[in-house]
């Protein structure tokens, strides 16, 4: 799958595709109220102020914007996040958030996926072309 912010990672047992789009981010934000700014922010810290939720719910919507069905992401999430050591999940969490805020691209990005597009070449005019000059 080689969509816009989507990466392919090994874990729990496979290799999975985690992508967080606009939707997920939103849902991200609203369940564990924070910006994800602030929580890449409290996932990043010396001392990180994040919490279990913060990266559970990253990794399941992560799953889930990468193309899993809910349920089974919510099963992984459990077994391999929620059941395990915290310490097991803080470098995954933080993977899948940066990716997303910084968009990452795949290197196999196909025409007509999202993406950043090549701006079309202009003349640098702001003005509108002109007609014949007044006399």
């Amino acid at each position: 799958m080689n969509r816009h912010g989507a990466i392919d990672l090994d874990w729990a047992g496979g290799t999975h595709t985690f992508r967080l789009g606009l939707g997920e981010i939103e849902e991200l934000e609203a369940g564990v109220d924070m910006s994800v700014f602030l929580l890449h922010a409290a996932m990043s810290a010396q001392v990180p102020f994040s919490r279990l939720k913060h990266y559970s719910e990253t990794i399941r919507l992560g799953l889930i914007g990468g193309g899993m069905k809910p349920i089974e992401a919510r099963v992984l999430v459990k077994r391999y996040v929620d059941e395990r050591p915290l310490s097991e999940s803080v470098a995954l969490g933080q993977v899948i958030l940066r990716a997303a805020m910084e968009r990452v691209h795949s290197e196999s990005l196909e025409d007509g996926e999202p993406g950043e597009q090549q701006a079309p070449r202009s003349n640098a005019s702001t003005s509108a072309p002109s007609g014949a000059m007044p006399s």
